[in-house]
């Protein structure tokens, strides 16, 4: 992965992309627990380790808190979707739904939800219809043929071919005026959070069948992405999904996560004058809804956590923070010099101390520069930024 990361359990935010970011934790590598995790400790008296591995959880590991919060296509404004039974809800498509209104109710719920002092991830999950015409296919297809079915009932004397133009030129405008508008009421009023989309910027590689696979982004998904310059505009974060497909093979899997995560940092740098951090969701389980309903998936989780995860985690931190230290003067992170160098990670040795480890093991990195600071070394502050 090209940089160092923060972890967001069921999702893993990785904060850079190769350039400096507009946003760190205070360290080079952080981990996020966004896990619904709080009845292991409420029901079944299994409470998880997460403090002692140095990882940020809202408080009591409710799903939605001071660190980060989630707002899904129910919960937030009046996003149009339609149901799996044909319900609409809101309209159905975006050219209906009423975007003042919409944003009044946004406004609403922010002052509701997270308080004026919130510092932590806003993440929307609105995955029902893409923002792009011509990337709802599959079964966001029905979102095309809603949007005809709107335009013909509000101008029923048009023309066939005139319909379809305005269905998709109606369906993108709106669309995008209510996630643009939406992002930016939040930083808005929450300017200190960092707002994105969940699982933006995509990025399809399907491997079935196919000999030779690398993971990369189909070329389509690049045009496509730099089509949404306005939604990368209007974040402050990028929430990318590198959530393994079920029965992809072992030798598959980092050329997966590191191209989705390659196009993301890609993207990062269309937001000006600072470059995203980018965060991206992964998940613990590949299988089952990740909640964690019974006493025994908790022990289970607690097991795991506190002898894989938790000290992977505190190792990579560790080791994240001494390269800073030793290598960029702690103004900024570690990343590869060779991105797609899948054999070098950021590790310290189990049995070293960090203060003990050598500078040379870090012949592999470079250094990527806070804001503020410049030089190979990031050892020199920016004119004007004291």
């Amino acid at each position: 992965m090209n940089g160092a990361c923060s972890l967001v359990a069921w999702a893993t935010l990785c904060l850079v992309g190769g350039w400096a970011t507009s946003w760190h934790l205070g360290r080079p590598f952080t981990a996020v627990w966004n896990v619904p995790t709080a009845r292991c400790q409420t029901h079944f008296g299994q409470p998880l380790p997460l403090e002692a591995f140095g990882i940020v959880y809202n408080q009591a590991q409710h799903f939605q808190g001071q660190n980060v919060t989630i707002f899904y296509k129910n919960q937030f404004g009046l996003y149009p979707y339609l149901g799996p039974t044909g319900v609409i809800h809101h309209g159905g498509v975006p050219q209906a739904v009423p975007l003042q209104k919409h944003l009044t109710l946004v406004a609403s719920q922010i002052s509701g939800l997270m308080h004026k002092g919130f510092r932590g991830l806003a993440v929307l999950d609105w995955e029902e219809w893409h923002p792009l015409w011509n990337r709802n296919w599959g079964r966001h297809r029905i979102y095309r043929e809603a949007s005809r079915a709107w335009v013909h009932q509000q101008w029923p004397d048009l023309p066939p071919k005139q319909q379809r133009l305005e269905a998709r030129a109606t369906f993108e405008r709106a669309a995008r005026a209510l996630m643009e508008d939406t992002l930016r009421l939040g930083q808005a009023l929450r300017p200190r959070g960092l707002w994105g989309f969940y699982r933006f910027p995509l990025c399809r590689s399907p491997w079935p069948g196919r000999h030779n696979y690398t993971g990369k982004c189909q070329k389509a998904d690049k045009t496509y992405n730099d089509q949404l310059r306005w939604l990368w505009e209007a974040s402050s974060a990028l929430f990318p999904s590198i959530y393994l497909p079920p029965g992809l093979p072992q030798v598959y899997r980092k050329g997966y996560a590191r191209h989705r995560l390659e196009e993301a940092f890609r993207v990062a740098q269309f937001a000006h004058p600072r470059v995203l951090p980018v965060l991206a969701y992964t998940r613990l389980t590949h299988l089952g809804s990740g909640r964690f309903l019974s006493q025994e998936q908790c022990r289970l989780l607690q097991s795991y956590l506190s002898t894989i995860l938790g000290p992977y985690l505190s190792n990579v931190t560790k080791a994240a923070q001494v390269c800073s230290q030793q290598l960029c003067h702690g103004n900024g992170r570690c990343a590869r010099r060779v991105p797609s160098n899948d054999d070098v990670f950021l590790h310290l040795e189990p049995t070293l101390g960090a203060i003990k480890e050598d500078p040379a093991k870090w012949n592999h990195f470079r250094c990527l520069c806070y804001p503020g600071w410049k030089g190979s070394t990031c050892k020199f502050p920016v004119p004007g930024t004291e």
